[in-house]
């Protein structure tokens, strides 16, 4: 016979199951904050796409003490130069056309150098290196013995003479081979242009063919600059127009110059417009792979102008908040341009006169959010008056919305 439970220890017992039970059934029910997720009534990935919405802006009214209190302070929308300048980096290549690559054109085998060391100084029509083949070595045989068998000059030894020409051999060894009345045994390559012997792609004893390059002659008297602007500034600058390019530690070289081509594609690492200028290098200072600034400077025009501490940028758009009255500030949507150092180029939103606030914007921004999203009790203002509607007028934009 089991002794009786005592009623403390039943109740207690109870008391566990039923809170035990109860909490399963709480952690297995959603909360009751949550609602079942519904189907997305657009296309798959619709949902992380769409657009999140942002606070809206409203217009602010607060009293004199309060003004004081933001430290706000207006100036009017007035026109001024607009004279935009930028600068990019500026890499000095070699000019393409400029580059000599000197090939054979006959098979054989490099006998002698005459320039053995790249990086030298050489002159158009310098000798630069002495090749052996047997074929143009069988091909001047056969030119002089059809000048022996014909007599005065004849088809033949003219196709002769042109063959020789073809192989690479200068006017001035085919007379020398006539008087001789003897083939060279070397035919030699010479400079093609004055410049700098960049590369050298063989040594004595090297087999060579038409493929081989033999050596490669940059010219330097001329070279190329290019500019990387960036893609904000890419549709202002067109072919022709001036620049400032300056090089040297401390820029202290200053060399006007003018865009002679745009590179129709954008720099897809950096999304830059690569332009390129044209210099004369007499002496050589301007070396290959030598940087630089380029400065652009576009023409000045005539436009109305802001301070740049009087504009909220959200990325998404742009606003600021103009005076309306004793103590009343309307947020304005506006467009702008150009962007300079202590002011911004207003293109739509505003009209000259108007006064924009330039100081406490943040603050006031803080407030207008505030006040829009029905949130009064914690204004920036010291609880000031109420929301009120902004006025809507023609050609204006109020409180808009834009991603902070």
């Amino acid at each position: 016979m089991s002794a009786p439970v005592k009623p403390w220890l039943a109740f207690a017992c109870g008391v566990i199951v039923a809170g035990t039970i109860g909490g399963v059934y709480v952690y297995l029910r959603p909360p009751a904050t949550m609602s079942a997720p519904s189907a997305p009534s657009g296309p798959v990935g619709a949902a992380a796409t769409a657009p999140v919405p942002v606070p809206a802006r409203t217009a602010v009214t607060i009293d004199a003490l309060q003004i004081r209190n933001l430290d706000l302070r207006v100036a009017p929308v007035k026109h001024g130069e607009v004279g935009e300048e930028w600068r990019v980096v500026a890499t000095v290549v070699p000019d393409e056309s400029r580059i000599s690559h000197v090939h054979t054109r006959v098979t054989g085998w490099i006998e002698k150098l005459y320039v053995p060391n790249t990086g030298e100084t050489v002159r158009a029509g310098q000798p630069i290196a002495a090749i052996f083949s047997q074929e143009l070595l069988a091909s001047q045989l056969e030119y002089l013995s059809a000048r022996q068998l014909s007599g005065p000059p004849s088809a033949v030894v003219e196709s002769g003479r042109s063959r020789l020409k073809f192989f690479g051999m200068s006017e001035a060894d085919i007379v020398a081979m006539e008087k001789a009345d003897a083939p060279h045994r070397r035919v030699t390559l010479y400079a093609p242009y004055s410049g700098i012997l960049v590369h050298r792609g063989i040594a004595v004893g090297t087999a060579v063919d038409p493929a081989t390059e033999i050596a490669t002659v940059l010219d330097l008297s001329r070279v190329w600059v290019f500019a990387d602007v960036p893609g904000f500034a890419a549709g202002r600058v067109s072919k022709g127009m001036a620049a400032m390019l300056e090089f040297g530690a401390d820029g202290n070289r200053r060399i006007p110059a003018t865009v002679e081509f745009i590179d129709p594609l954008l720099t897809e690492a950096s999304r830059t417009l690569r332009v390129r200028f044209s210099l004369p290098n007499r002496h050589g200072d301007l070396r290959p792979g030598m940087y630089g600034t380029a400065v652009f400077k576009a023409p000045v025009r005539h436009a109305l102008m802001v301070p740049r501490d009087a504009l909220v940028d959200t990325g998404a758009a742009q606003y600021v908040y103009v005076m309306r009255g004793a103590g009343r500030y309307e947020p304005r949507l506006v467009q702008i341009g150009a962007r300079l150092k202590e002011s911004v180029e207003v293109t739509g939103g505003l009209r000259e006169g108007e006064q924009v606030v330039v100081a406490g914007v943040f603050l006031l921004d803080s407030e207008s959010r505030l006040r829009a999203s029905g949130n009064q009790g914690a204004s920036h203002a010291g609880h000031g008056k109420g929301a009120e509607p902004a006025p809507r007028e023609g050609g204006r934009h109020d409180g808009g919305t834009g991603h902070d």
